[in-house]
């Protein structure tokens, strides 16, 4: 051994290349997951599923490519195992450039997953996989040449291999996004993949050098076996922290706020515990990563119900909450590493770990949940991962604070019901004092819980029995809001709600996509066909369709994007309405009456659907054939940026008769899009009029909202007759870059919102 360490310190690669590879094959990675999935999302309608289905898809590739260099690490000599690699990233060049491939044929809307899963597969599955394999081949190498030359411990490579994945995760939406073309983007990664192969040979090349000048060839080295324990809790502690990742990031984007980008957030610090537990000397010791994670996660199993709570704590609780539940776990996993021996076998766990969690979220909680359970239910079983201490010798106070903190738990929902009917028959001059004391005795409740749930936290089975029974109560003590039902698709959770509202003398039905609203109803006869919202007579929306009926004694009429199909109720007899709908679950309940009934019952005319994303489905309808098309698709977090491109336009404009009017429905709590689309109209050769709508006092019977809108015709003719109304103010082209289809720029939106917000933004 002392003739190998002193022969091959002559001949052996530098450390740092070993880094600078790990650290490529990761932001190579982490740069062509956003990027790929960008390239399939015009196919699926910009859902939140995407990135968690491409995500799952991108941990099972990983697996795939763990499971493979563990394969090659069988092989005895590391010369052979570097040729195979290289021959391996060589022969996945193959699949390049970067393209969706069209082997699996058009999206499928009712099994929306498979289809992704085939085409991710198809398209970048090989070179995916490869490159995957290249970190714990890297570390297995490093561990036969420097590490046995220093007695270095090669997992420190790994902290590398996720600060390369953290960089060009950021580095994404910031710089790659906003200053490339699509076109760019697909050929700049593939021109980097070549140049990775030849880092990857150079590496490769030096290895071999310093293993044939080794004058001795060292002899296996005899690590202890790996127990199937030890494998099992790999898996669960690599799992634990892939799901919640996944599940912090729906519940944050659906039910505290859309906004777009938050998945970043996430999965950032989802690299960043990576990096801090595999580091030599880690920033945050693992002792006190257990003591912050146990008030973290306490916290936010009493407030994860409460959505209306102050948004940036929300988001503060359940992101730190995350972040050390998935730093603990990644330090357990690093306190139970293996010899270097057995490396390869470790990180494959690890990988089949991220897709138990991947999996489950992306394709088993939509099937079974109606809401995003998945997420504090394995918030509570992370619990489970924290020491467990001697069970034999539990003290007394232990068992009395647990006790206390479930009875706590327990009394919060009992409590508000009770309390609950007392506020509503309580007199007008004792309500106030009723509302405060309610307040104050459910708060107390949950605070006790807590307190509770932190001091026993050295006991894992007590704390996680404390906080799973915590987070039942306080769903329970939470909803107090009159949802009706709801209901779970690959595209997302809608949910039916009711509300009574003086104006329109009753109550008021309304389906939101999380915090978003996507439509209302009336229950008052009198007003159960007065379209609401963004659809009433006086809103952009309504102006266009009074208008254009006050010209056209029948119209034939298009609208991507149903909700609860509200604009059915503009339809006249003679008038012909097709919505264009990518989830089969919204036609199911718009067109159920005992949800909605403007299509059934308000409708006078004909109503057809077409299922499917709209960009495609438009493309079959004949040309000329609309007097009227209505784009109502980016109010959500999930905007569909390719349905608002110059090609998508074109073709709408393509599908309208001469006379006919393109409506596009831009309102959006975080993104400006008037800018783009202003720009995009003109790119498309069209003539374009717009208007930021703000309503005024609601009159009787009307319930409206804020609405900014676009039209746009193919001559400027057609739009006489809104131009003559004040309201209406023609386009400003010059905004905004037009958006294309190899170009779209949601973070110079999300600016412009902010600008338009922060008066103090340059």
């Amino acid at each position: 051994m002392t003739t190998l360490a002193a022969t091959s310190r002559q001949a052996y690669a530098p450390p740092a290349l070993f880094a600078i590879t790990t650290f490529s094959s990761a932001a190579l990675v982490f740069l062509v997951q956003p990027m790929v999935a960008k390239l399939v999302l015009p196919l699926l309608g910009g859902s939140p599923a995407v990135w968690n289905t491409s995500m799952a898809f991108f941990q099972i590739a990983l697996l795939a490519g763990y499971g493979y260099a563990h394969a090659l690490q069988k092989v005895r000599e590391v010369r052979s195992q570097i040729i195979v690699h290289c021959a391996a990233l060589l022969i996945a060049a193959l699949a390049l450039p970067l393209r969706v491939n069209e082997l699996a044929g058009p999206p499928s809307s009712e099994h929306p997953n498979l289809w992704l899963l085939a085409v991710l597969a198809l398209s970048i599955g090989a070179p995916f996989a490869v490159l995957s394999a290249t970190a714990p081949l890297v570390q297995a190498w490093y561990a036969r040449t420097v590490g046995q030359a220093e007695g270095k411990e090669p997992y420190v490579l790994y902290a590398a291999s996720n600060l390369g994945s953290l960089l060009a995760l950021l580095a994404y939406p910031l710089v790659v996004e906003p200053g490339l073309t699509l076109a760019g983007q697909r050929y700049g990664w593939s021109g980097a993949y070549l140049v990775f192969v030849l880092l990857m040979g150079t590496l490769g090349l030096l290895v071999m050098r310093a293993r044939a000048s080794a004058a001795v060839e060292e002899a296996p080295t005899a690590a202890a076996p790996t127990s199937w324990r030890d494998r099992f809790t790999w898996i669960l502690l690599a799992a634990i922290p892939a799901s919640l990742m996944l599940g912090v990031t729906t519940h944050l984007t659906t039910d505290v706020a859309s906004a777009p980008f938050l998945w970043v957030v996430p999965l950032a610090l989802y690299l960043l515990t990576f990096i801090i537990a595999f580091q030599q000397k880690p920033a945050i010791e693992p002792g006190f990563t257990l003591v912050l994670q146990a008030a973290a996660v306490a916290v936010c199993a009493a407030m994860l119900p409460f959505r209306s709570s102050f948004f940036v704590l929300q988001f503060g609780i359940h992101l730190l909450a995350f972040f050390l539940t998935a730093l603990m776990c990644h330090q357990r996993l690093v306190a139970r590493r293996p010899d270097p021996a057995h490396l390869t076998e470790f990180y494959l766990c690890l990988s089949i770990g991220g897709v138990v969690g991947g999996a489950f979220n992306a394709f088993v909680a939509p099937v079974i949940f109606d809401n995003v359970w998945e997420y504090p239910l394995v918030l509570a079983l992370s619990c489970l991962a924290r020491p467990w201490g001697r069970l034999d010798k539990v003290p007394p106070g232990a068992w009395v604070l647990m006790i206390l903190g479930v009875l706590a738990a327990v009394a919060t929902p009992v409590f508000v019901s009770v309390m609950q009917d007392k506020v509503t028959t309580a007199s007008v001059v004792g309500a106030f004092d009723q509302s405060e004391l309610f307040d104050m005795g459910m708060k107390g409740l949950l605070a006790l819980a807590v307190i509770c749930a932190f001091l026993v936290r050295s006991r894992a089975l007590f704390f996680f029995l404390v906080i799973g029974v915590l987070s039942f109560a306080a769903e329970a003590a939470a909803d107090r809001t009159d949802v009706r039902h709801s209901w779970r698709s690959f595209f997302g959770v809608m949910r039916l709600s009711q509300t009574y509202v003086s104006s329109l003398g009753g109550e008021v039905k309304m389906l939101a996509h999380g915090t978003t609203l996507h439509g209302a109803q009336s229950q008052n006869p009198v007003y159960r066909c007065n379209p609401l919202v963004y659809y009433t007579p006086r809103t952009p929306i309504g102006q266009v369709f009074t208008t254009s009926q006050r010209q056209k004694a029948a119209m034939r009429i298009g609208a991507v994007g149903l909700g609860t199909g509200s604009v059915a109720a503009y339809v006249r007899p003679g008038d012909h309405l097709t919505f264009f709908e990518i989830d089969p679950l919204v036609q199911r309940i718009a067109t159920d009456p005992n949800n909605f009934s403007y299509v059934r019952e308000c409708a006078k005319g004909e109503v057809d659907f077409v299922i499917g994303d709209a960009r495609l489905t438009l493309q079959d309808q004949p040309q000329g054939a609309f007097d009227l098309l209505l784009i109502d698709a980016f109010s959500s977090d999930a905007v569909p940026a390719h349905l608002l491109t110059v090609e998508a336009v074109q073709g709408y404009l393509a599908r309208l008769k001469p006379d006919g009017v393109l409506v596009l429905h831009l309102s959006n709590r975080n993104l400006d899009l008037m800018g783009p689309a202003q720009a995009v109209a003109r790119a498309a050769g069209g003539q374009a009029l717009a208007q930021r709508y703000r309503p005024a006092n609601d009159p009787q019977g009307s319930w409206e909202s804020a609405e900014d809108a676009v039209i746009v015709a193919r001559n400027r003719e057609a739009l006489a007759a809104f131009a003559a109304d004040s309201r209406w103010e023609r386009a400003n082209p010059f905004q905004a870059k037009p958006w294309r289809d190899d170009y779209t720029n949601l973070a110079g939106a999300l600016y412009a919102n902010l600008k338009a917000s922060w008066t103090w933004l340059p």
